[in-house]
């Protein structure tokens, strides 16, 4: 069967498994539609948070970045499973124990205040509609190309499947789903990987493969290191980011991971505090199948690309790389004239993305009107290295679907997540709590699913004009948590004395400065300016680092300056943390 006979078929299984287990577990009262019933098991919680948290960012992006980052991409790996460490030591069992459904709910009941809620809400919906737009252009990028579509298409396909089984399920649908995401998500991401560390090394465990011998008796790392060096290229096992700038990138991760509204609320959706603290290193141990993973397929990937397509005649070139070439995310600029595809370092493009002309060169490429003057001839977009890695390794048709169905899983996933936090966080944290307390039950489910019809439209949008590549835009997300979430979630749990004077002037300046440093150097607002101008070296994505620093020094001065929060709240911050059952054994 063809590729796309293939895909259609496994997309339109996964799909259907998808929406029978939402409408199985469609959500019957609010507790269900945001914590699916607080009664999932530990096990199924982990796997359904690792789906969560492995987004399209995890599964397209993350190994296209690190193939073609090399070293300085470990920032990625570092930070996202770090972070977890960080949300199963401090954060889990504590947030369990308080018992709230979601950030804004612990933020505004923990400082006592409906404004230190409602920015909480704010912060809850910049930080989910940056998050959720790299998802949706994920979703978009796979349709497009293995299902025949444009990518404005392939994001309104995705809407409607994350809005059916987010609008039937609510969080305990999505529970479930995600669990069943997890599965497509793993299967269809270590099979491939299985295949190509075989065909390349003799060694079928990627992990080792990569660290393994290829034909010749070279070892792959130096092969690849040395075709980089041939093609200009800084060698692939060395870093080119200061040490300072891969420090606060990872730390921004890390922080931000543990403030991800999202990835918290799933540790509501278990029995009891000890669940939390299973769930957590479930999810982790779960993540780390992929995560350890990613920096093999980025080897496997980036050197099959080179061997495949560097100096190669245009006319003799794999039929993979013209059936991406369609989509817009691969392109080639003829500019020396001999038919051949010259990639060397340097841009290729004089703009972020390839501009085509509608008729085709002399060769059959599709002309670039805005390349550059600079010798590279090759644009590649990141997020297809994954998707495309099967193709370029000449793998089964069957496999090269399979891996279309677990991006679609991945981002799918994390989408229906983030839309029922943005849901939540207006129908609870906005309506219930502060405009309509005495609302209904069915009142309040109606406002949360209304809710997430216009969030998938906002999110729609941001799919269909993407601020850049996903893994990218997921970045600075985690940024925007780090800087605005995780200092009040810390400190309202380990400090007691801070109150909400504190709290909100730390979310509001950690926030604001974080959303200037991203406009001014990622949308070239205020000025704009290049890598030379960063403050202090730190490129934006590690810009949550110095914003959350700000957030807590602020916190904690105004904290100071201001009074004491009451008694009752002093006692309830001393309680969340003393473990359960501890204050039975004091009194012996």
């Amino acid at each position: 069967m063809s590729v796309q006979t293939w895909t259609w078929l496994l997309v339109g299984i996964t799909f259907a498994l998808y929406f029978g287990i939402a409408i199985w577990a469609r959500a019957g009262s609010t507790k269900e539609f945001y914590v699916a019933g607080g009664g999932v098991s530990p096990w199924a919680n982990g796997m359904a948070t690792a789906a969560d948290w492995m987004s399209a960012a995890s599964f397209i992006s993350m190994a296209g970045i690190i193939s073609f980052a090399g070293y300085d991409g470990s920032v990625y790996l570092m930070g996202w499973t770090g972070g977890y460490v960080l949300l199963a030591l401090l954060l889990a069992p504590y947030l369990r124990k308080f018992g709230k459904f979601t950030v804004p709910d612990f933020i505004g009941d923990r400082y006592y205040s409906n404004t230190a809620r409602t920015v909480a809400v704010i912060c809850a919906l910049i930080v989910s509609f940056t998050y959720v737009a790299g998802q949706m252009r994920g979703v978009g990028i796979v349709f497009s190309q293995f299902l025949q579509v444009d990518i404005t298409m392939g994001v309104l396909i995705g809407m409607t499947v994350v809005l059916t089984f987010a609008l039937l399920g609510g969080m305990k649908g999505i529970t479930y789903t995600q669990v069943a995401q997890y599965c497509v998500l793993i299967f269809a991401f270590m099979v491939p990987a299985f295949f190509i560390s075989l065909q390349m090394t003799g060694n079928i465990i990627p992990q080792i493969g990569m660290g393994g011998k290829v034909e010749g008796g070279a070892f792959l790392l130096d092969k690849l290191d040395a075709l980089h060096t041939e093609l200009g290229f800084n060698e692939y096992t060395s870093g080119t980011k200061s040490t300072w700038d891969v420090f606060a990138i990872t730390l921004a991760l890390m922080t931000g991971t543990a403030g991800l509204p999202h990835v918290i609320v799933r540790f509501f959706t278990v029995p009891k505090v000890k669940d939390a603290r299973k769930s957590a290193g479930y999810a982790l141990l779960l993540i780390a199948i992929l995560y350890t993973t990613a920096p093999a397929i980025s080897v496997f990937s980036r050197t099959n690309l080179i061997q495949t397509v560097s100096n190669q005649e245009y006319a003799k070139i794999p039929e993979w790389f013209k059936n991406w070439e369609n989509t817009g995310l691969i392109a080639w600029s003829d500019k020396n004239g001999d038919g051949k595809i010259q990639y060397v370092a340097g841009n290729a493009l004089a703009g972020d993305k390839p501009e085509f002309i509608e008729r085709r060169g002399t060769n059959g490429e599709r002309i670039i009107s805005n390349a550059s003057e600079e010798k590279n001839e090759l644009y590649v977009d990141r997020d297809i290295m994954v998707l495309a890695n099967p193709e370029i390794a000449n793998l089964p048709n069957w496999v090269i679907a399979l891996v279309a169905a677990g991006g679609l899983a991945a981002a799918l996933s994390t989408a229906a997540g983030l839309l029922l936090v943005i849901s939540t966080s207006i129908s609870r944290d906005l309506i219930k709590k502060q405009l309509k307390p005495n609302i209904s039950d069915k009142g309040e489910l109606l406002a949360a699913r209304i809710s997430i019809f216009v969030a998938i439209l906002i999110a729609g949008y941001f799919g269909i004009n993407p601020p850049g590549f996903v893994a990218a835009v997921v970045a600075l997300a985690f940024g925007l948590a780090a800087a605005s979430f995780f200092p009040a979630i810390i400190l309202g749990i380990f400090d007691k004395r801070m109150n909400n004077q504190g709290a909100i002037s730390g979310m509001v300046v950690g926030i604001v400065l974080m959303l200037f440093y991203m406009m001014k150097f990622k949308l070239d607002m205020f000025g704009g300016g290049t890598p030379k101008d960063w403050w202090f070296g730190t490129s934006p994505e590690g810009f949550g680092t110095i914003a959350m620093v700000v957030n807590v020094i602020i916190s904690l001065v105004v904290s100071r300056m201001t009074p004491a929060p009451p008694q009752d709240v002093q006692d309830m911050v001393e309680s969340i943390r003393i473990p359960s059952g501890a204050g039975e054994a004091s009194d012996h």
